[in-house]
């Protein structure tokens, strides 16, 4: 079964529960408070996934401009030609 990271919305405390992935999130076991799930950080992986991973995250960050380019004949880039 897989641990999941919880956050009483209540008294704040923090707590790992197992459970099945489709079990609902369980009351707070201090002050009884109603529960919510907390995404630590994505999980470690190695070798072939490790790659697809990076290549993911890399996907998401924002694009250097590409300020050296030249609009040539049949150029299909979309922008606009600078006059």
């Amino acid at each position: 079964m897989p641990t999941y990271d919880y956050l009483c919305t209540q008294c704040k405390l923090r707590f790992e529960a197992r459970h099945a992935i489709n079990a609902p999130s369980p009351d707070c076991s201090v002050c009884g408070g109603t529960t919510e799930k907390v995404i630590l950080s994505a999980p470690a992986t190695h070798g072939h996934m490790a790659r697809g991973r990076d290549l993911a995250m890399r996907s998401l960050q924002p694009k250097p401009e590409q300020e050296q380019h030249t609009h040539g004949p049949g150029c299909g880039c979309g922008r606009r030609q600078h006059s």
